[in-house]
């Protein structure tokens, strides 16, 4: 028996805390409030919820919180908006550069790629 949410396969032998976070966008202190809020404790592995579990943790999740494409869409979209506008961090992201004020002189290859080689300029012989 496997347990899916909104696409997801959810594994059943973990808590139902660590087993939310497998869907995008939902981390352990969202997870939390969620099964808080269902009223389900959160010690109980997820092959342990009943349908009626199920049931409530996907209305709660599809009426109060994006998660998946739709969350990771409106962040596309807010990155395209930054860009368009020509803020500082649209730039940033535009030229494939660290975002937050970090320095970018030894550092930041995640961000930039691979070391591209700059050749030095050839000096005149007479």
């Amino acid at each position: 028996m496997s347990v899916r949410i909104s696409g997801i396969d959810l594994p059943i032998y973990k808590r139902g805390v660590i087993g939310l976070t497998y869907l995008y966008g939902i981390g352990k202190s969202l997870s939390k409030n969620i099964l808080h809020f269902v009223g389900i404790d959160e010690n109980k592995k997820v092959e342990e919820w009943s349908d009626d579990d199920l049931s409530k943790i996907r209305k709660y999740i599809s009426n109060y919180i994006k998660i998946e494409g739709e969350l990771r869409s409106e962040i596309q979209f807010n990155i395209k908006r930054l860009m368009d506008i020509g803020c500082y961090i649209g730039t940033r992201h535009r030229k494939g550069l660290p975002l937050r004020g970090q320095k970018t002189k030894n550092n930041c290859r995640t961000r930039k790629g691979r070391k591209k080689t700059v050749a030095n300029k050839k000096k005149v012989t007479k």
